[in-house]
């Protein structure tokens, strides 16, 4: 059994004042198994900061997965 490869991108976008998100949407095919899906994305959470905004799966077994991690930005310190 071959492995497909996962496509994947991202995006940043701000969803209020002050906060900010970093978008990630992964393409899995439908040959990785339930269990290879999960233990992919919480090594992604775990050390990667990633959160699980959205899965959907389609009719042909493909899976279409949005994660998320807030951006932190640090502000300028001014010295008087």
């Amino acid at each position: 059994m071959s492995r497909a490869p996962i496509a994947t991108t991202a995006k940043r976008r701000a969803l209020g004042p002050g906060v900010e998100y970093e978008f990630e949407r992964l393409t899995l095919s439908r040959e990785f198994s339930r269990n290879v899906v999960t233990r992919m994305l919480v090594d992604r959470a775990e050390h990667g900061g990633w959160e699980l905004d959205r899965v959907r799966i389609y009719p042909d077994g493909t899976r279409k997965v949005v994660l998320r991690r807030k951006i932190i930005r640090q502000r300028a310190t001014v010295f008087a």
